[in-house]
């Protein structure tokens, strides 16, 4: 293997990746797993799919049982993925939720609760990753789940637009304050995917084709895509890159 191919390597590391059990989430979690790394799954219910293709590829998984709407179990978390792995490699923030209505009418229920788990919980798990990996004296890797609207307002989601705006704010400061401690922190922004929180834009035959018409590449993204981008986050080949939003979508923005 030359050194370029192996700083993509990601053996004998530990990477938690919060939402794993479907769509985006399990994607990542498999790519890391593919790369080298063992997988432990934090979230509601157990991603029974994502141990069984974890495990056929040789790697360890453990399950990590945790409501995320809950910003005070983070250190819960950590002490429980550290009962199974000795330490803490990389941090995945793909756990996500959403909230549709007109902002007219949007309640506060709602907005609390995409806040709390799309930004509130990603930034004291973030916390209490960090400063396991600087009391271990080891490199990190914080790798958070921005969108298309990190960039742009949407409609009739704006708790969601809130979220994602402040994801990438967040994810530039932490890497300001944490790269002096060895710790990459950088987001990916996935475009328009596959993914059942875009099953109803999809069943719109109208903004179906509005959407792909936009996208240079034609097509809706698969979670799989996203594999190349998580990867080189998550590996010493990105040792230098700190503070990207990197957007994997198609070409969307270009147009």
């Amino acid at each position: 293997m030359t050194p370029a191919a192996s700083s993509f390597q990601l053996d004998r590391r530990t990477a938690v990746v919060t939402g794993a059990n479907a769509g985006l989430g399990q994607a990542l979690a498999l790519a890391l797993a593919a790369a080298g790394a063992d997988i432990a799954a934090v979230g509601r219910t157990p991603p029974d799919a994502t141990a069984r293709s974890v495990a056929a590829l040789g790697k360890r998984f453990a399950f990590i049982e945790a409501d995320l709407n809950d910003s005070g179990g983070a250190g819960a978390i950590v002490a429980a993925v550290l009962q199974t792995f000795d330490k803490i490699d990389i941090l995945v923030n793909n756990a996500g939720i959403i909230r549709r209505n007109d902002a007219l009418q949007f309640d506060e229920d709602d907005w609390d609760d995409v806040l709390n788990v799309n930004l509130k919980s990603v930034f004291f798990l973030s916390q209490a990753v960090a400063r396991h990996v600087i009391e271990g004296g080891r490199r990190g890797k914080i790798i958070n789940i921005a969108s298309m609207l990190s960039f742009q307002g949407g409609v009739r989601v704006a708790s969601y637009t809130a979220s994602k705006s402040g994801l990438a704010g967040l994810t530039k400061l932490l890497a300001n304050e944490w790269a002096p401690h060895g710790i990459n922190v950088n987001a990916i922004a996935p475009g328009y995917f596959v993914t059942a929180n875009t099953a109803a834009l999809r069943a719109d035959e109208k903004r179906n084709a509005e959407i792909l018409a936009r996208i240079p590449a034609g097509r809706w993204g698969d979670p799989s895509d996203l594999a190349g981008a998580a990867v080189f986050l998550a590996s010493s080949a990105a040792d230098y890159v700190h503070g990207v939003i990197l957007p994997v979508d198609g070409g969307w923005q270009a147009r």
